[in-house]
């Protein structure tokens, strides 16, 4: 029991991190000394395992599940996932609630967890050689790119949400780079939230003698969100890994060039939404900045052992 609580705890601190742009909750993994027992458990299973669910209905199906389940070391990988999964859906309130209250003060404080997460991780990079400054220029570009597009550009169709869900979810296995800032950048962040937490309210509501017609369109949403990031973690993950592994300056400085490019993001929704002739929306977006930037490092301190 205790040790179950301790994964708990871990995941949660995992997802409190993954719900913010900037603070990877593959950091959070390094941490606490879950990030090796995390990647070894999450790279153990491969999609082809997806067959054994076709023979539950023998007694070999259900012997070879649970072989699966002790290699992949099921226990932990629950656990862990419902502490991460508890802090996403207690956050994602508070997030939506600022998203629409206080977006530019919302946008600054993201604005300081990405550039401080940038400054630190440019610190284990070298971009000296022409091909990692090259890499660098078309990571900003990209992300810049993207960054300035229209909400209605990119949409947030099911082939979209899909296809984020599957990128986000990389962040994972990669320490100091954040799903939430992947889907910050790609404009699903804030509808992501906005679905979750209209899913969360339909599932209380069934509780209360609701009918699942109160989920409506968020649970469609929702599912296919966790279907990408499912076959993402099984797929992608395995590929970002092996870059990483074999071309790691290289694929460090491209995910760390994307988070500058990245900050093109809030600083539209600042410019949009403060009033710079107030005083206290100036005060509130210098702040808010500052303690975003303040958390990045506070983190990094502790991390400063740690070999990214």
């Amino acid at each position: 029991m205790r040790s179950s609580l301790s994964v708990y705890l871990k995941g949660f601190l995992m997802g409190a991190a993954d719900t913010v742009p900037g603070v990877s909750g593959g950091t959070i993994a390094l941490i606490t000394g879950i990030y090796e027992r995390l990647i070894e458990a999450i790279t153990s299973v491969s999609p082809a395992d997806a067959r054994l669910l076709l023979a539950l209905h023998t007694t070999e199906g259900r012997d070879d599940l649970r072989d699966l389940f002790a290699r992949a070391d099921g226990l932990f990988l629950m656990v862990l996932g419902f502490g991460i999964a508890s802090a996403v859906l207690t956050l994602s309130r508070v997030l939506e609630h600022t998203l629409e209250q206080f977006p530019a003060f919302t946008a600054a404080f993201f604005f300081g967890l990405i550039a401080a997460s940038a400054i630190v991780l440019y610190s284990e990079v070298d971009v000296g050689t022409p091909q990692r400054l090259a890499v660098a220029l078309v990571g900003i570009a990209l992300a810049a790119g993207v960054s300035s597009l229209p909400e209605s550009a990119i949409g947030s169709s099911y082939p979209v949400v899909f296809v984020a869900g599957s990128i986000a979810v990389c962040a994972m296995i990669l320490p100091g780079v954040s799903g939430s800032f992947l889907l910050y950048v790609l404009n699903q962040y804030e509808y992501m939230v906005t679905n979750l937490t209209t899913f969360v309210d339909g599932v209380i509501g069934l509780a209360d003698g609701g009918d699942l017609a109160s989920l409506g369109e968020s649970f469609t949403v929702v599912a296919t969100f966790c279907t990408g990031a499912l076959l993402g973690l099984l797929t992608m993950a395995r590929v970002v890994k092996w870059a990483f592994q074999e071309y790691r300056a290289g694929t460090l400085t491209f995910l760390v060039s994307l988070m500058v490019g990245g900050l093109v993001k809030p600083v539209r929704t600042i410019t949009t939404e403060a009033q710079f002739g107030v005083t206290a929306d100036l005060a509130g977006v210098a702040v808010f900045a500052l303690v975003g930037g303040g958390l990045v490092l506070a983190v990094d301190f502790f991390t400063d052992e740690i070999d990214y």
